[in-house]
């Protein structure tokens, strides 16, 4: 049994390599049970989307229509009118002069192009000549750059394009090179660092609200960081606090900020949340189960696990070897998901209530499904791994 469940595991590895290597994008992440609808941070009423391993010939949810601006632009928009007269306006008849009967307009979006413009400021000095030293002049307005050659708008600009519309700085100094204005790169460098300077406060408010709240979402993604002493890059961590109680109606707004680390260890996370208290969704990452049961924090967060983690275990089970028992589970989790579909947007209480009263008998029945499965199977298998991976959480 042990040599079949070897086996087994090695041959969904090799497939799970292949569809990753050369499957389609559309491929690599199909499946099961296209009802199933994942647990989201944005989940509101009518915009949610199918889990990203569903099959891609299953139903989905309708598309909402698509707003374009077909017949009229928007309004908010400033008009210039273009005049176009005809070359004369004499009758070809009798050359006298034709009058205006009517006219035919139409409208189209245009763009002017951006335009740098130097800003010149004066300050004028005023001295009184009855009166020796008593001179007035207004002070200088405030800039982020003080004394440097850029507005703060125009670094406000800089800093939308590289990290709203993804516009490199290396990208912007040829723009700006293409307008005859020559900017070293590295001086638009030294301006994001100010503009990260002058909003520090705000992003640190921003995370001191979010953590105010009962619940947070946390997870964390590899950084690649430049280390030119060693001449290579070295790994670090982009960490991510959300909040997000649309769904439910709940008092946090939808936000998200992004905490830089050297490292993705517990340390790192312990100093992140040290004033947080409440519910805290994760994947399964060590470093949270470790959080969780530090003596420091004192039973302060209380961990809740994602069930869509568990259930795309399961998903790359069944991809790979077709297991009967891991589609059953899918299946299991399709019902957990249809009644939360049915209660959101619901109030705590209620949504408590059909959880007692429906969810929570579905997930001690899959527990005890699980445990039954488990003792009969092969500890080298991929189910086995799936298995404990939701057994432990």
């Amino acid at each position: 049994m042990a040599f079949e469940g070897e086996n087994d595991d090695l041959r969904a590895e090799i497939a799970t390599l292949k569809s990753l290597i050369f499957g389609a994008r559309s491929e690599r992440s199909a499946i099961v049970c296209a009802e199933q609808i994942a647990f989201d941070l944005e989940p509101t009423a009518g915009s949610q989307l199918p889990a990203n391993d569903d099959k891609p010939d299953a139903p989905r949810p309708k598309r909402r229509k698509a707003r374009r601006n077909i017949g009229a632009l928007p309004a908010h928009l400033p008009r210039i009118e273009r005049v176009i007269e005809p070359a004369s306006t004499r009758s070809p008849c009798c050359t006298g002069q034709m009058h205006r009967i009517g006219e035919e307009s139409s409208e189209a979006l245009d763009r002017v192009p951006a335009w740098l413009r130097v800003l010149r400021t004066i300050r004028p000095k005023y001295a009184c000549r009855s009166c020796e030293g008593a001179i007035v002049q207004a002070p200088a307005p405030a800039r982020l750059v003080e004394g440097g050659m850029a507005t703060t708008a125009l670094i406000a600009h800089i800093a939308a394009a590289k990290y709203a519309w993804q516009s490199t700085l290396y990208r912007q100094t040829q723009i700006l090179a293409g307008q005859g204005v020559v900017v070293d790169r590295q001086t638009l460098a030294r301006w994001m660092g100010s503009a990260a300077w002058l909003v520090r406060g705000l992003y640190d408010l921003q995370l001191k609200t979010m953590h105010g709240f009962e619940r947070l979402f946390c997870d964390e993604t590899p950084m690649p960081v430049l280390d030119p002493g060693r001449g290579r890059t070295r790994i670090c961590q982009f960490w991510a606090h959300a909040t997000d109680d649309r769904a439910w109606k709940g008092p946090a707004p939808p936000a998200v900020a992004y905490v830089f680390a050297g490292g993705r260890g517990k340390k790192e996370i312990v100093a992140q949340l040290a004033g947080f208290e409440g519910v805290l969704q994760v994947d399964g990452y060590a470093a949270y189960a470790s959080l969780a049961g530090d003596a420091k924090m004192s039973g302060q967060i209380q961990l809740a696990y994602c069930l869509v983690h568990a259930r795309r275990n399961f998903v790359r089970v069944h991809k790979t070897t077709n297991s009967p028992f891991a589609a059953e589970v899918i299946e299991r989790i399709a019902a957990v998901y249809a009644i939360e579909e049915r209660i959101r947007g619901l109030d705590a209480g209620e949504r408590r209530a059909t959880r007692q009263a429906e969810t929570k008998p579905l997930m001690e029945a899959l527990r005890i499904r699980l445990i039954a499965v488990k003792d009969r199977i092969s500890r080298r298998s991929t189910l086995i791994k799936a298995i404990d991976y939701m057994l432990e959480r």
